[in-house]
Formats: C-alpha cells, sequence, structure tokens
C-alpha cells in the first residue's frame, strides 16, 4: 500500500519560510476544504482487514533532506508492528495488520493540506503521522482537526506547532524553543569563565527568527550575557560584512542563529575572510544534517555546534523490537550507504507511538483512541513521551558538535550532556573552535 511518491516538484520554499506560512496555509487550504464532508464515527479500518496509516512526506523540495529517511523508517517499523499478526481489535474479534500510504508534500504547505484532506477523504486512512518540519506539520494537523482523524506529530519545535492550536485531535513530540535557548546558554556556560559573553545574534527577518530573538534575548539577559542584535535581515542575503564589522567591533566571542545551511555557508565563509573566529558558533536548523557542514568546504565545519536530539548514542530502545538507537543507525548505514541524521529516531518512534495506543486501547473508535492517546506514558528510541495540556510531549536535548570523522567527513559527537546526564558524551568538546 506504499505510495509512490512521484508527484513532481512544484513551487519550492525555502526551510525558513514554512514557519512563516505553514500555518496559514493550512487554514487557508482548510476553509477552501470546507465543501467535504466531515468524517464521523468509528476508524475506517473496521470495515477493512488492515489499519491504513497516512504519511505526507517531503520527497521532493527543500525539505526532502528531512523527509530522507521515508520509507526505510516506515518499512522498519511498520515490519516490527506486524510481526504478530498486527493488533488486537475488539469489534473485529481478531488481529489486524497495518499498511501504510505515503505522499509526497512537495515541501509545500499547501499540497500537504491537499494530499492530507485527500488520505483522509479518499484513501479513507485511519491515522496520520507527520514528520519533518512545521511545513509539514502544522498543515496536516490542521487539516486532522477539520476532519477529526488523529494525528501523530513530530519533528518540530512546540511554539510554531502551538501557532495551529488549540488542538484535540493532534499530539506532538518534540523539544520546545525555550528548552533550546536553556540549552545553548548552559552549553555555553560550561566555559563562561574563558569567553566574555558577549554573543552575537543571526535572526532572519521570519517568524521563526522573531520567535528566536524574543526568548533568547530575555533569557540571556537573564544570565548576564550581552545581546549584539544586528536586526533580521532577508533570506539568501551576500553581504554580510556589515554585521560582521558589528560583532568585530563589540568583541563578540559567541555566535548564535537559526539560518538556512546557503545562509550560513555565506556567513561563515565572510567571517573566516574577514578575520572573525567566535569561540564558540552553535547555529540551529543549518548545522543539523552533515550534508550542510560537508558543503561549507575545507576544515570549515570542526567545531562548529548545534543541539543534538536524537543520535546513535541515546540510551533508549524500540518499544517494538528491543533494538537500541545504534542498532538503528547501523542498519541506516548498511542498508543505505549513509550516514545516520537527526530525524531517523523521530520518524521511528511515531510508529511507536501509535503501536503503544493501539495496544492499549484494542479499538478502532477513534474517539476512544484519543483518550488513550491522550494517556500515553512510554518510551520510545527517541526517549521519554507523556504529553500535557497544551497536547505536546518535550523530548530530550543534548549539545551536538562536529568533528571530523573517519568513515564519513564530519560526525556529530554529544559533547554537553548536563542537560540530560543519561544521553553520555562521545568525545571531548573542541573549545575555542579555532584550536
Amino acid at each position: 500500500m506504499k505510495g509512490d511518491p512521484t508527484d513532481k516538484a512544484g513551487q519550492r520554499l525555502t526551510r525558513r519560510q514554512f514557519i512563516k506560512t505553514g500555518t496559514a496555509a493550512a487554514a487557508v487550504a482548510a476553509v477552501s476544504l470546507g465543501g467535504l464532508p466531515k468524517l464521523t464515527g468509528r476508524a475506517h479500518a473496521a470495515k477493512r482487514d488492515y489499519i491504513l496509516i497516512g504519511r505526507p512526506n517531503p520527497f521532493t523540495g527543500p525539505l526532502s533532506v528531512f523527509g530522507d529517511n521515508s520509507p526505510w523508517t516506515d518499512d522498519r517499523a511498520i515490519a516490527a508492528m506486524n510481526k504478530d499478526g498486527g493488533f488486537y481489535i475488539e469489534e473485529l474479534g481478531k488481529k489486524i495488520p497495518v499498511k501504510i500510504k505515503i505522499v509526497d508534500t512537495q515541501s509545500d504547505p499547501t499540497k500537504t493540506a491537499e494530499v492530507t484532506a485527500r488520505l483522509i477523504t479518499k484513501d479513507k486512512v485511519d491515522f496520520i503521522i507527520a514528520n519533518s518540519s512545521p511545513l509539514t506539520v502544522n498543515p496536516a494537523s490542521a487539516i486532522c482537526e477539520k476532519y477529526q482523524v488523529p494525528c501523530i506529530a513530530m519533528e518540530v519545535p512546540a511554539e510554531p506547532w502551538l501557532t495551529g492550536g488549540p488542538y484535540k485531535w493532534s499530539y506532538l513530540a518534540c523539544f520546545d524553543l525555550e528548552s533550546l535557548a536553556d540549552l545553548y546558554i548552559e552549553f555555553w556556560d560550561s566555559k563562561a569563565q574563558q569567553t566574555n559573553k558577549v554573543v552575537g545574534a543571526l535572526w532572519p527577518n521570519d517568524a521563526d527568527g522573531i520567535s528566536f530573538t524574543e526568548i533568547f534575548t530575555r533569557k540571556l539577559a537573564a544570565k548576564n550575557y550581552k545581546l549584539i542584535d544586528p536586526g533580521r535581515f532577508p533570506f539568501f542575503s551576500k553581504d554580510f560584512s556589515t554585521i560582521i564589522n558589528l560583532f568585530k567591533k563589540n568583541k563578540v566571542e559567541i555566535l548564535t542563529g537559526a539560518l538556512l545551511p546557503p545562509d550560513w555557508t555565506t556567513v561563515w565563509r565572510q567571517c573566516h575572510q574577514m578575520g572573525f573566529i567566535p569561540k564558540f558558533a552553535t547555529i540551529g536548523k543549518a548545522l543539523l544534517l552533515p550534508g550542510a557542514v560537508e558543503a561549507l568546504g575545507g576544515d570549515l565545519g570542526n567545531g562548529l555546534s548545534t543541539e543534538c536530539w536524537w543520535s546513535p548514542y541515546h540510551p533508549f530502545k524500540s518499544s517494538l523490537s528491543g533494538e537500541s538507537c545504534m542498532d538503528l543507525a547501523k542498519a541506516w548505514t548498511k542498508d543505505t550507504g549513509k550516514e545516520w541524521t537527526q530525524p531517523l529516531g523521530f520518524k521511528y518512534a511515531g510508529f511507536e507511538i501509535l503501536a503503544d495506543v493501539l495496544k492499549r486501547c484494542k479499538t478502532l473508535d477513534k474517539h476512544k483512541f484519543m483518550k488513550a492517546f491522550g494517556e500515553t506514558n512510554m518510551t520510545t528510541m527517541m526517549g521519554p513521551i507523556k504529553y500535557n495540556k497544551q497536547h505536546y510531549a518535550p523530548t530530550p536535548l543534548v549539545g551536538g558538535q562536529w568533528l571530523k570523522g573517519k568513515k564519513f567527513p564530519w560526525n556529530l559527537e554529544v559533547v554537553y550532556n548536563k542537560s540530560y546526564p543519561s544521553i553520555p558524551t562521545t568525545a571531548k568538546m573542541l573549545f575555542p573552535i579555532t584550536q
């Protein structure tokens, strides 16, 4: 039942645009689809011999690197879910297996809303699992709210997702930006005696940048850091020399931001050309995946740091198969020849959550399913999952740093774990990054 991801790439949006447009686009799509009938009563699988999951996924477009782990993770998790015949459903009096329909979102929020609605109204899916940033997750969640279909949401910080709430039919598992800011500051605090605590910020002119600005400005002031904020700037700027000179003038020793990979490549190369090398460079989003570090060229990636929300070193095991995070990462590399990436564990964990709820509720009545959904209290491949009143479960964060690898050019190593000590460090922090 796997969908054929053959949709051609349509409108191309940058990863920064997704937060700015994702929720609004989903709302517009929901209104435009208002003529479609609402779905009520029991889940559709009661009329079938299988449970059907819908998976909107960005196979094409700028977010395709975040959707790259599908369908590999999906197939692996579903095989484990169906090992003993699937799930016992009381109203059917038997076990039935799980199947999946995956469709391409083209990294576009409007397209995501359209394909999610089609999965619900045409394919009659019983559940939606949405991953890969607000560009996918926010529109998918909005459509699930409209048609009252359970949605497992992953891979988007809580604050951008909550802009589409309040939610009744959707639950998110991911970190929040408040925790992210705390992690960054704790990370820098670990070497605070060796820096002047002057932070230069690179936050673009979008909703994401505005959120970072508000949260980090407040938290940095509370920790007695001096913030040098040059203001918001547009995507794909070609010249950052004015900003870099401002940082140099104010003796910035800690650089942070939330950038597109191309923008970070431009900034970091110009920093080196102008002789500005801070002791820390901790950058969100742009440095999550190894390809962005390789794109810098040469040794420019050495010592760059970012958040680490999943790794092979996390001490968690699959609730489906018992395999460890390291087992999952090694299997991925063996089968694909590719280096592990952070979305790998999150995508797999979405199926763990669904399986846990199905085991507990033993029904396809979606209202009973949602009651069990809200009562989730388990540990997955990405850590503990327990939802709060806002329908999201905060997940662990540790500090990662890119260091030279052996099998692959760069490895994301865990170098700071005081925020979650059970996740072991795997390398000593490189500080300052020029050493």
